[in-house]
């Protein structure tokens, strides 16, 4: 019997490390790739609880037998700079051991080649993602505009002929090194950006709704306005027509007046006529 010297919990710490000591990247070109991939990635499939998504976590695909762990026998393992797995729950995790995960594997890696790469580290990682299951592998060189691409045929990731342009079969996106640096697109065609665009645009959608917002207010402002003057303007009209009535009136009375004192005046004509008065010699 194999006495434990340490509580599983820690064992399985030092057994299956969260850090290999590595940095997530060797300069910012190779860092601003990492995290527009895995940033675009995590936009496309928010709406998924299935797909786990992860930079530069360490990957376990074998759980090391008893045996093993005395003999001290380091456990495979790889930290793609981008992983993707279909039938995994999102949620925070120190590295992803397979066995933990229904032995589900990552489907899709990215890597992103710099300087501190060495050919033989990438033959390494080749070898590893082809032996555990990755179904799409991708790795580009910054340095020389490169982009290639394998896809699983069997037991053996074969190379893609054709990378620019290439739209991957499991992730929908497409990509492209036709403007002089790698460049990914969500199946609808938007770009993959980095945070500071996003904020970019974010600020821009911000400032356009408020700009918005205040042409509304003006627009609503001249409607008042307009409005405002409109009822000024029949106002006006009604104390116009208001002003022709009572001038109207004022005619009428005068017109009236007229035609009463006329009459009157008729009147006592014909009554000194019946008095035999002659209005003249009075005068």
């Amino acid at each position: 019997m194999v006495q434990q010297l340490f509580p599983p919990s820690i064992q399985e710490d030092l057994i299956y490390p969260d850090s290999d000591g590595k940095p997530l990247a060797d300069n910012t070109t190779q860092l601003r790739l990492i995290f527009t991939i895995k940033g675009g990635l995590d936009a496309l499939f928010k709406d998924r609880d299935d797909v786990f998504i992860a930079a530069d976590l360490l990957w376990y695909p074998v759980k090391l037998t008893k045996s093993e762990i005395i003999t001290q026998k380091k456990p495979k393992k790889q930290a793609p700079d981008v992983m993707v797995v279909f039938g995994r729950p999102k949620g925070d995790r120190g590295s992803y051991m397979q066995w933990k995960e229904d032995n589900i594997a990552p489907q899709v890696a990215f890597e992103i080649l710099s300087p501190g790469n060495p050919k033989a580290d990438m033959e390494t990682k080749f070898d590893f993602y082809q032996e555990h299951g990755v179904e799409e592998y991708y790795l580009y060189n910054p340095k020389k505009n490169l982009l290639q691409g394998w896809l699983r045929q069997g037991k053996k990731l074969k190379e893609i002929a054709q990378m620019d342009g290439w739209r991957s079969p499991l992730l929908g996106i497409r990509l492209s090194t036709s403007e002089g640096d790698l460049a990914l697109f969500h199946p609808n065609g938007e770009r993959f950006v980095d945070y500071v665009t996003v904020v970019e645009q974010r600020d821009r959608e911000r400032l356009e709704k408020e700009r918005e917002k205040q042409r509304a207010i003006l627009a609503e402002n001249d409607r008042d306005r307009e409005q405002f003057e409109k009822e000024l303007e029949k106002q006006r009209a009604d104390r116009e027509q208001l002003e022709k009535e009572r001038e109207k009136q004022r005619a009428d009375r005068e017109q009236l007046e007229k035609e009463q004192i006329q009459s009157e005046l008729q009147k006592l004509q014909e009554k000194l006529k019946q008095l035999n008065i002659d209005l003249d010699s009075l005068t």
